[in-house]
């Protein structure tokens, strides 16, 4: 590895107006990352001009295509930019940038690494939970630590830092159209965690749920939390690769 690591901060987007530019003047102000992409998925509000107004880099979808597509782009383009770290924050502002120095500190340790953020862990914190995310995200993490072997206490956290290295594994493959909604997240914690070369390391991070409950989260309940399920089913059982 070079003595200098480039370092790309993913925010994934989609009508974040009024939260994304809070999000990117948060990192820039810890000053740990070389660039930061705004994946805006086709907002139908002002995310792509907030985003570029403070200094993010945007790539735009033409059409809606998911949360997953838009961290696709995000991972992509720092391969073809040379980059060596990928960080990934939620861009409706649920995440923490002043943890990001412990989170790389962590993720330099070892050039295996992949950081899962965890709520779950001492130190962490989950600040406003509804009471249905706080049940199945605590289910989610039970069964992925079934299915992986490997002891998982915050499966579907949002907060992630790895080397971009790792997609030199051609076993994990993000082309997939299947992969597109909330699916590639589970899907990438899954392929770290079963990979010989990636030691999947988690750390303590805060999530926050800000405001009312309706702007906790845009997932729909059931069919959501199905897609972000079936990464783990269709791995497992060897549905799917």
């Amino acid at each position: 590895m070079r003595f200098k690591l480039k370092t790309l901060c993913i925010l994934p987007a989609f009508n974040e107006e009024g939260k994304i530019g809070k999000v990117i003047k948060k990192v820039k102000a810890i000053g740990v990352v070389d660039q930061i992409i705004v994946a805006d998925d086709c907002s139908t509000d002002n995310t792509k001009a907030e985003a570029e107004s403070h200094g993010a880099t945007v790539i735009r979808h033409d059409i809606n295509m998911g949360v997953g597509a838009g961290i696709r782009s995000g991972i992509k383009y720092g391969i073809q930019n040379g980059f060596d770290i990928a960080v990934i924050l939620s861009g409706d502002d649920q995440h923490e940038p002043k943890e990001l120095p412990m989170v790389l500190k962590k993720l330099k340790e070892n050039n295996r690494n992949f950081i899962q953020g965890s709520r779950r862990l001492k130190g962490g914190d989950a600040v406003n939970p509804p009471l249905f995310r706080e049940i199945t995200t605590r289910l989610f993490s039970i069964v992925m630590t079934i299915f992986t072997g490997q002891i998982v206490t915050d499966g579907t956290n949002g907060f992630r830092a790895f080397y971009l290295s790792m997609f030199d594994d051609k076993a994990i493959n993000l082309d997939q159209q299947w992969l597109n909604t909330y699916e590639l997240e589970p899907y990438l914690l899954y392929k770290a965690i079963k990979s010989k070369n990636i030691d999947v390391v988690e750390v303590p991070i805060t999530v926050y749920y800000r405001g009312e409950k309706k702007s906790y989260s845009k997932m729909k309940p059931f069919r959501d939390w199905w897609r972000l399920s079936r990464p783990l089913f269709f791995l497992r059982f060897g549905i799917k690769r």
